[in-house]
């Protein structure tokens, strides 16, 4: 017995609804480094940590609006009419969900940036402190070194 297939995969019709599904609440760091360096407007980037995470570093351009702030502070800080993409520090931590849930509840378009600062961080983009930008050497095992999954 197959422990891949011992339940087995939705068909065509269930496949397309929950990958599409997925794709509308996710994205990843890859795509909004991408729209970041193309001046794409029209979404914001909220980073929901502590203060002290905040700190050590953040992607360039993002928001600080710590999840336990949303709803006091979302209506100052996130433009009218915006998309809102959340993240917090990575794959085993729902803050970036969490940060997520609560703007969807006050009517806010919303996506994950999966992976979160942990991803961004080690595909080797940008990070912003008080002392400026910097990158970081990029972790050979999500980023390696001429290899692009083009995805």
């Amino acid at each position: 017995m197959s422990a891949v297939l011992e339940t087995p995969p939705g068909v065509r019709d269930e496949a397309i609804e929950y990958f599409a599904g997925k794709l509308r609440f996710e994205t990843d760091p890859s795509d909004v480094a991408a729209d970041i360096g193309a001046g794409v407007t029209g979404w914001v980037l909220i980073d929901s940590r502590s203060q002290e995470s905040w700190d050590q570093g953040h992607v360039p351009g993002a928001i600080h609006l710590p999840t336990r702030e949303i709803a006091a502070r979302a209506a100052d800080v996130v433009p009218a009419g915006a998309s809102v993409v959340t993240y917090c520090w990575g794959p085993a931590c729902n803050g970036g969900t969490k940060a997520a849930l609560e703007l969807a509840k006050l009517g806010y378009p919303v996506k994950e940036m999966i992976g979160g600062f942990e991803y961004w961080t080690r595909e080797g983009l940008p990070v912003e402190t008080a002392d400026g930008i910097t990158r970081r050497s990029s972790d050979p095992l999500t980023a390696p070194k001429g290899i692009a999954c083009a995805c």
